[in-house]
């Protein structure tokens, strides 16, 4: 009897599903490049059950959509700019990262550190532009980054506004991995957190997504009143405390006031 993971017959199953098949596991590899940041072949096709070669096979299609890249140092894979353009298809997204283009800079010219603006996607935080602060040690790219809601500040803003329905849907689709010793992972406990974001209107990380790094996050928001994204500012922790500089959390709050007023958002 054949093997499960037989690759000649995955093969054939994927010819005989009409590509079907190719299509759901090519989905499941960007799914767990998502959650993982990124991950080797073998240790995809582990998790899928299949074998190597077929991984290899969607992987080499997904890298000539960039969809995802290769990690020249690792040699694992991540996700690559490709999701960035589908992202920024959706209508509004992209005079959202127009209209509030002029401010990333502004803030990461004023308070010297980098300036992130996310919304929310595949329950998920996916940067959709970035502007760099001046200091050496903030040389990250974070644009086309999905980033998880519960350990991030971009994604505590977004998470608290969703009704309770939705996030109960997504906090139990992705679970509250422990990124570093500091993630939150009890849920009563990040409820609780959330309540304080809804109710101060910013939220502040602390090593949560990783180590070493400090993060301030406000709501932006579209016409409706709805918070269609997140305006964040990060920096080492140990030169970058926003609770002890209230003019960075007021400029922040600011900040996305200004974009959502050019969304439309008018405040009352």
């Amino acid at each position: 009897m054949a093997a499960r993971n037989d690759p000649d017959i995955e093969k054939d199953a994927d010819v005989q599903g009409g590509g079907v098949q190719s299509v759901d596991r090519a989905l499941q590899i960007l799914e767990i490049l998502a959650r993982e940041g990124d991950a080797g072949v073998s240790e995809i096709a582990e998790e899928m059950g299949v074998h190597k070669s077929t991984v290899s096979r969607l992987m080499g299609s997904l890298v000539g959509r960039e969809l995802v890249r290769q990690n020249s140092e690792r040699g694992k894979y991540q996700l690559g700019f490709g999701i960035l353009r589908l992202a920024s298809s959706i209508p509004g997204r992209l005079s959202l990262v127009r209209e509030a283009r002029p401010m990333l800079e502004s803030l990461a010219e004023e308070f010297k550190e980098t300036v992130n603006l996310a919304v929310l996607r595949s329950n998920y935080a996916v940067n959709v532009d970035q502007a760099m602060g001046p200091s050496t040690l903030a040389t990250y790219d974070w644009v086309g980054s999905l980033t998880p809601l519960h350990a991030t500040s971009s994604g505590k803003v977004l998470l608290a506004a969703l009704t309770a329905e939705e996030r109960d849907r997504i906090l139990k689709e992705t679970g509250l991995r422990a990124r570093t010793p500091r993630t939150i992972t009890n849920r009563a406990e990040l409820e609780k957190q959330l309540l304080d974001v809804s109710r101060n209107g910013y939220a502040i990380v602390h090593e949560e997504f990783e180590i070493g790094l400090t993060a301030v996050a406000v709501p932006v928001y579209n016409h409706l009143g709805n918070v269609v994204a997140a305006v964040s500012i990060s920096g080492p922790a140990f030169r970058f405390s926003p609770e002890d500089d209230p003019a960075l959390i007021e400029g922040m709050q600011e900040a996305g006031f200004a974009i959502s007023g050019k969304m439309g958002f008018r405040r009352r």
